[in-house]
């Protein structure tokens, strides 16, 4: 891999100042002069740049010298703590040169020494409000220690504004001290000048007007970095919508029988019966008329003024919140859950940029149960009051092509810059091979299809040094490969997701997978846009090759519809393109990326699935992932000899 002495590149001088390295990569120094630019001509940026690029070092580089000329700050949202952990570390490297400082922010859940959240909150909205609850009744220690020892408190909150911390740093200093970790990073980032942090501090409404009060900077005084921005669109939809069980509306009954509100448990049970006999008369989805809902709850519930009854709900469950935790217990209301959807559902009823649906899923138990969901379509009324009020965004991925749509879909302005930066792997690191006589399209669907997968998954694993990854388009076709004799067809070592796998046991699956890197190999069997997919980085022999079995798309729910419906009309010719077409081909592109992680690694894409070779489909890839690009005749070997030229034959002996 050829580098280029950084003291030798066309780079604008101030941003070379902040570029750690002696070197550069190829096509890093078009990716940093782009973002500097536009940021001097304050514009938005949006740059497709592949894996091994080294994006993150080039957006900082980029930034800093833009932020402090002009005393912004610079936020860099990342969808992982592991992403967000990078930006420090580059910034760790940057500090060695010049002055800057930066803290990395998680959420409450993480960042809490109390266990009354670490115990008992899963979500971030919950564990705000029982934090905020906590403080207002001076009920936390931590909060309370750093009022005790306020000239302690300073030094250590100017001692994290002085250089960059990870999250993890933070929490450590302040377990200590007994301080709050997640306050002295609020108070610490007022005098920071980076801020690496999950998509909910700007983009959630609520969320990010608590950031920005603490943040002590309006948003028109922000750079923002979005990366991995191809996650935003699907982020800034499931902000918005919104989501409600019958566990929740049984266990609401419970609670107000238990408080003693008798109209309340009266609801609950007649409102609960109503979705249960909803429930009889649908699939797996059903759209639900909003006014429709209203209208039965009237009649079945008995509640002649839902909104007025809604808003007792609502005032009802705060009260109950307050006095559990007067008592010192867990601070949750599932009346206050009830009363805050059924608001949402009265306030989207007639909004075209929403949907309504009933669902039904099955529990951990077993057993079948439903959920009303009150779907967003639109992620650009999310989106677009950040993108207009920021100095300027900045948002990479190596997945976001076509431009174009992605700009859209967003609502960035048509003066935004956009680019792809050329790939900075040599042709010869990556092998792209698409295989005829394969599809997992549904009419195609058969038990002889699923044993030709299975031959050709197994060809593959035959002739790649070690590591191998397969992700299929859904759960249901991983099934079906397992049915077809998968395990029994290849040789090494098969790992394989279940759906609904907790978090720490995929953890612990991937582990041991990629255990196998320097002994042989083994197989990890996924979904796409899975965590394993998605999620985790395999560099070296931890995945040589990778296996995308069949395009993902969605299954044709009213919701996705609703969606292809919803882009149609506000961008004619395009729905299907934007709601169904490029959320796969996204899929399928991250999936594929998973082998090519550093530019050492040699990595080969496999896709099971004729349809990739399309005019169509192609052109939504990544340009690194056409070029070069192979269609395979239908027949056996032949992935086989393409595998044996680009890694030479495996020593079997």
């Amino acid at each position: 891999m050829v580098t280029t002495s950084a003291a030798k590149l066309n780079l604008p001088a101030k941003a070379k100042e902040y570029f750690p390295y002696s070197t550069v990569r190829p096509s890093q120094d078009e990716f940093i002069n782009t973002v500097y630019e536009g940021l001097e001509s304050r514009k938005h940026v949006l740059l497709e740049g592949s894996n091994g690029l080294g994006k993150t070092v080039a957006a900082l580089s980029a930034c800093l010298p833009v932020a402090k000329e002009h005393d912004l700050r610079l936020l860099y949202v990342a969808k992982t703590h592991r992403q967000h952990d990078r930006v420090i570390e580059e910034l760790k490297a940057i500090s060695k040169r010049m002055d800057v400082s930066g803290v990395s922010l998680r959420g409450r859940c993480n960042m809490c020494l109390n266990p009354l959240i670490t115990r008992h909150t899963t979500d971030a909205r919950a564990a705000m409000e029982i934090c905020e609850l906590l403080k207002s009744r001076e009920r936390c220690s931590y909060h309370s220690n750093m009022e005790k020892n306020s000239d302690r408190y300073a030094d250590v909150s100017v001692h994290i504004s002085s250089r960059p911390y990870k999250a993890s740093e933070i929490l450590e200093i302040c377990r200590a001290e007994n301080f709050c970790p997640y306050e002295i990073a609020k108070f610490a980032m007022e005098d920071t000048d980076v801020i690496a942090l999950s998509y909910m501090y700007v983009f959630h409404p609520r969320v990010r007007g608590a950031f920005l009060h603490h943040l002590n900077k309006p948003l028109n005084q922000v750079i923002l970095v979005v990366d991995e921005a191809h996650n935003l669109p699907s982020t800034a939809v499931e902000i918005a919508s919104d989501a409600l069980s019958l566990f929740v509306i049984r266990q609401a009954q419970r609670e107000a029988e238990k408080f003693n509100f008798p109209s309340i448990a009266s609801f609950s049970k007649r409102f609960r019966a109503l979705i249960e006999n909803m429930l009889t008369h649908i699939a797996k989805e059903s759209y639900v008329p909003p006014q429709i809902l209203i209208e039965a709850i009237k009649k079945k519930a008995k509640i002649d003024e839902p909104e007025l009854f809604f808003g007792h709900l609502h005032e009802t469950g705060t009260a109950i919140r307050q006095a559990l935790l007067r008592q010192g217990q867990h601070p949750r209301s599932y009346i206050h859950r009830i009363g805050e959807f059924l608001q949402k559902w009265l306030e989207t009823k007639d909004d075209q940029s929403y949907t309504h649906v009933l669902s039904s899923y099955m529990t951990k138990r077993g057993t079948v149960s439903a959920k009303l969901e009150i779907v967003a379509l639109d992620p650009a009324k999310i989106t677009t009051p950040v993108f207009s009020a920021v100095y300027s965004t900045i948002c990479i991925s190596g997945t976001l092509e076509p431009l174009e749509s992605y700009a859209r879909i967003t609502g960035l302005p048509e003066t935004t810059i956009r680019k792809a930066v050329p790939s900075p792997f040599p042709r010869e690191h990556i092998l792209s091979l698409v295989c005829c006589g394969v599809t997992t399209a549904m009419q195609q669907r058969t038990q002889s299809m699923y044993r030709k997968m299975v031959n050709r998954i197994a060809e593959v694993a035959c002739h790649t040094p070690a590591n191998v990854g397969v992700f299929t388009a859904s759960y249901k076709v991983l099934q079906k490969l397992m049915n077809a004799g998968l395990k029994n067809a290849v040789e090494k070592p098969v790992f394989a997701e279940r759906r609904g796998m907790a978090s720490r046991e995929n953890d612990f699956l991937v582990s041991k997978f990629k255990s196998y890197a320097n002994r042989g190999g083994a197989v990890l069997l996924g979904v796409q846009g899975g965590r394993s997919s998605e999620g985790a980085d395999y560099p070296s022999d931890q995945m040589n090759s990778v296996v995308v079995v069949g395009v993902p798309y969605a299954e044709p729910t009213p919701r996705i519809e609703a969606q292809i419906n919803y882009y149609e009309k506000r961008f004619p010719r395009h729905g299907r393109q934007y709601g169904y077409v490029l959320p796969a081909l996204k899929k399928a592109s991250q999936t594929a990326g998973r082998p090519i992680r550093t530019l050492k690694d040699r990595g080969a894409i496999v896709f099971l699935d004729y349809r990739f070779a399309t005019d169509y489909c192609r052109q939504f890839l990544p340009s690194w992932i056409r070029r070069g690009m192979k269609t395979l005749p239908d027949g056996d070997n032949a992935i086989a000899q393409e595998l044996i030229r680009f890694y030479g034959p495996l020593d079997t002996s």
